[in-house]
């Protein structure tokens, strides 16, 4: 943890390890996650999923995240991708990587260094599932591990690749001839994936070009991420400043924390609460709750009331004066949030909202006490800089 510049207010040594890190990161691997994409893209058109496991709250939280990027494409006219989150509350990771894992799967492992994690992808891999892992030593067919000591960094740079994964593995489903068993197309325009995939017309009898403008884009969009942190962390110096004393003073007085979003933002709430939770280095364990977690309340007040009165009703529910709430919404415009930090505003909560686009309502209406703008319209850039600024929060509250 570099928590003695956080203690002391600092921010800028927190992004300058992040954009090292970064830089370092996928300038060394942009190559090999071009390989690991159309290994990918070749075990789904054979009908394989991704199998996703982590056993501890914030693996959990990954799991969950690469899950939903993966069956919910944010990108219109993106194929669904079959993945699923396995955690904890299902049990031992192996029995359950036994009990669903096929062949043709692709199965992740997050904080592989869990020996429980390492047992599954061992299960997985005697299967002839294709491994990734984040740790030396996890027994997976391709490791990646992030060149950073503190675990929050770690932790962003695998949200990134496994968010460049999801976007990238779309463009060898334009290249059908370059996947096994799929009829060859002798050219192709990328068309409708040219955002994501910019290098067009490239011909499908050989494959090294198309891995070669993989990774570029690989390293394109670390670049991109890389950019919008600075920008996230920069200009809201102050705004995640004022928000730590906020958070401090919150927990000084016996408050507890609520947090909350939709889809990916969802996982990330999940994330911030297990670090909140969580004491490690000068960390403080801090009363955090998750509102995205309860299943049965969620789709209780979803199915009676609506999905606009998920948060809101929790926030009645849990939410007294001198608490917190921290919505994360990458539109700043999401409906059920915005209902969630007005409850919480009268009830006299202090609200965080972290945010992308333009802020949405939730800025220009100044609808929490401190808003934290990304300046992006590209979900996964979005996600993956609002995770470096909850962590930067995370350190500055202590």
């Amino acid at each position: 943890m570099f928590t003695g510049t956080a203690a002391a207010g600092h921010i800028q040594p927190l992004l300058d390890e992040r954009t090292r890190a970064n830089r370092q990161f996928f300038d060394r691997e942009a190559a090999r996650l071009a390989q690991v994409c159309h290994l990918m893209a070749e075990r789904f058109a054979r009908g394989g999923r991704l199998v996703a496991v982590g056993r501890s709250p914030a693996a959990r939280s990954d799991a969950r995240h690469v899950a939903v990027e993966f069956v919910h494409p944010v990108i219109v006219g993106k194929r669904a991708l079959p993945a699923l989150g396995l955690a904890g509350e299902g049990g031992n990771l192996s029995a359950q990587v036994g009990l669903v894992g096929r062949p043709d799967d692709i199965v992740i492992g997050f904080e592989a260094d869990d020996p429980e994690v390492a047992g599954a992808l061992r299960v997985a891999r005697d299967r002839g599932c294709l491994t990734l892992a984040f740790a030396a030593g996890s027994g997976a067919e391709h490791e990646f591990l992030p060149p950073s000591p503190d675990p929050s960094v770690r932790q962003e740079l695998v949200e990134t690749l496994y968010h460049v994964l999801w976007e990238l593995v779309h463009v060898f489903f334009e290249h059908r001839g370059l996947l096994s068993g799929r009829h060859e197309r002798t050219h192709h325009n990328a068309g409708a994936s040219s955002f994501l995939y910019p290098f067009l017309d490239e011909r499908e009898n050989e494959l090294q070009p198309v891995l070669d403008d993989v990774a570029r884009s690989v390293l394109m969009k670390s670049e991109e991420v890389g950019a919008l942190r600075a920008q996230t962390l920069g200009e809201n110096d102050a705004v995640l400043r004022r928000a730590g004393g906020a958070l401090r003073e919150c927990f000084a007085r016996g408050g507890q924390l609520l947090a909350l979003g939709n889809g990916g933002s969802a996982t990330d709430a999940m994330d911030a609460v297990a670090d909140f939770r969580a004491t490690a280095g000068r960390w403080q364990a801090r009363a955090a709750i998750d509102l995205t977690e309860d299943a049965g309340i969620i789709t209780a007040i979803a199915n009676d009331i609506g999905v606009e009165a998920i948060f809101l009703r929790q926030v009645i529910a849990y939410g007294s004066a001198g608490d917190a709430l921290l919505a994360l919404s990458t539109s700043g415009n999401s409906a059920n949030v915005i209902a969630a930090l007005d409850q919480a505003r009268r009830r006299g909560l202090v609200t965080v909202a972290m945010v992308g686009y333009d802020g949405g309502r939730i800025a220009s209406e100044a609808l929490a006490d401190h808003v934290v703008v990304t300046r992006s319209e590209h979900i996964p850039r979005i996600q993956e800089a609002q995770a470096s600024a909850y962590h930067v929060l995370r350190e500055l509250v202590g």
